[in-house]
């Protein structure tokens, strides 16, 4: 096996090997496990959170809660922990997390009170935080460039996706059966199965951090920088939350000091930033970071398809089983196309992608992905499953699966061994504020409009039908603008994720 020697995430160098296909394959799998496990929760929340609710009395004003409080923790916590990541390593980052998460999926399935679960909710994010860019650093420093990283980071990129539409899968089997906690259950415990594979299978997590860790940890990274960023992306996040649950809290005084905060921060980060360069100090997001129009393209449709697909799969689940009155089992068999288009997709980008031109491939797909959302629209409650509702379900992964490992290939091809955990950290914290902030928006736009329905309460599934068709409608023009950008941004970038010497 030819052995290539490149630098670490923690600095240090280390020799990698090509190892064969089927190691190869496993590594991936096991390194991509706790990104699934953790999709897979909030699918199961998606899917049974109708149950959940009604079993720990959750009031309606909180309903969105546990969805929301995930994609807060998570998106305010990614970057300062990729940061972590790349002083002493992403390996025992990334064991961290998937002991943290173990034990927030079983407190989530012992949880007695809704507010315990949101609270336990919150920590899945935190916990989430520590695999999620990390895992593409472990992979990027066992696998030289070429097709062996570009099949890890597909295998990794399939993993967030297709998680959380097993997660509605399964969540729909567990709430009509045995009852929604063992969903948490089981995360919990695959979560320590993956925890043990990848602590002996995966070469190299085990090696021992230098002896000047703490001096780096506390003088190596940009704490100010990560406090402002991580307070405004929090800010915004917990004020688009309270007013999805209830519209006139955005006129609430706290709510608009809050957003005033907010708003000054954000350009107040940049600034830091340039301040921190100038005087030869690290910035936690340097502002050449955005010099790369692809990278920074890739962040701004991944936060827009994150939102129409988390979204998009959200509100089909409601209206399966809110419109169409489908039992949580009946509603989680219709995501099955989502489910297997995704793997098929993910593998099939692997194939192609340094064979292809990444630009034309990429917007195909995400021109292709602008269907989902407008079958949705038009979707008539009275129609088979077969006639729209089967084709937006087909469609609507094929932006996500594609992007995500788009992204993790430009990281690879723009950014040193050493900044890869924190450019993965950004690509993730992208996914998940987009998600968050689209849950709140498309909560919001549905529920104003089912509340001015002219529909009677009698005819409260005609409310709620204009709702979502609003949400659809939205979603819709969400698609088309991260198309819009990609036909922009990705522009010139050739062939992605070849090896190099």
């Amino acid at each position: 096996m030819d052995s290539i020697l490149t630098r670490g995430s923690n600095g240090l160098e280390v020799r990698v090997q090509e190892l064969s296909t089927f190691r190869a394959a496993f590594v991936s799998v096991a390194v991509s496990g706790m990104v699934f496990i953790s999709s897979l929760s909030t699918g199961l929340l998606a899917t049974g959170l109708p149950k959940i609710a009604a079993n720990l009395g959750l009031p309606d004003a909180l309903i969105l809660w546990p969805a929301s409080i995930f994609g807060l923790t998570c998106g305010c916590s990614l970057i300062s922990i990729g940061s972590v990541a790349d002083v002493i390593g992403a390996g025992p980052v990334y064991l961290f997390g998937c002991v943290f998460l173990s034990l927030s999926f079983l407190a989530c399935g012992l949880a007695r009170s809704g507010t315990e679960l949101i609270i336990f909710r919150g920590f899945q994010g935190v916990a989430a935080s520590c695999c999620l860019p990390t895992a593409i650093s472990i992979l990027t420093e066992i696998f030289p460039q070429g097709r062996q990283q570009t099949r890890g980071l597909a295998i990794l990129g399939a993993s967030q996706p297709l998680g959380y539409s097993a997660g509605l899968f399964l969540g729909g089997v567990l709430v009509d059966s045995i009852g929604w906690r063992w969903g948490w259950y089981i995360a919990s415990i695959l979560s320590m199965v993956v925890f043990g594979i990848v602590y002996q299978a995966v070469p190299g997590l085990r090696k021992q951090m230098p002896l000047d860790t703490w001096r780096r940890l506390a003088l190596g990274i940009d704490w100010i920088g990560a406090l402002i960023a991580s307070a405004c992306l929090g800010l915004l996040s917990y004020v688009l939350a309270v007013t999805a649950s209830k519209r006139s809290h955005i006129g609430e005084v706290q709510n608009i000091i809050l957003l005033v905060i907010a708003a000054l921060l954000i350009p107040a980060f940049p600034v830091w930033m340039a301040r921190r360069t100038k005087l030869n100090k690290k910035a936690l997001i340097p502002n050449s970071v955005w010099q790369s129009i692809p990278f920074a393209s890739t962040c701004v449709m991944l936060f827009l398809v994150s939102a129409v697909i988390n979204c998009g799969e959200y509100f089909f689940s409601l209206f399966f089983q809110e419109v169409q009155l489908l039992s949580a089992l009946q509603a989680s068999l219709r995501f099955l196309p989502n489910v297997i288009i995704g793997i098929m997709i993910s593998f099939g980008t692997d194939a192609v992608l340094h064979k292809w031109d990444a630009y034309r491939y990429v917007t195909a797909m995400l021109l292709i992905s602008c269907v989902a959302p407008l079958l949705m629209a038009l979707m008539d409650p009275a129609w088979s499953y077969w006639y729209m509702a089967f084709w937006g379900m087909l469609l609507l992964p094929f932006a996500g699966d594609v992007l995500f490992i788009a992204g993790a290939l430009i990281i690879t091809d723009s950014f040193s061994a050493s900044d890869q955990s924190l450019a993965g950290s950004i690509l993730n914290t992208a996914f998940q504020f987009g998600s968050s902030v689209g849950l709140a928006v498309m909560a919001v736009i549905s529920t104003s409009v089912s509340d001015a329905s002219s529909h009677s309460d009698e005819h409260r599934t005609h409310a709620l039908l204009e709702g979502y068709r609003a949400a659809f409608w939205s979603l819709l023009g969400l698609a088309v603008l991260y198309c819009f950008v990609g036909a922009i941004g990705l522009r010139g970038i050739g062939k992605i994720g070849l090896k190099k010497e």
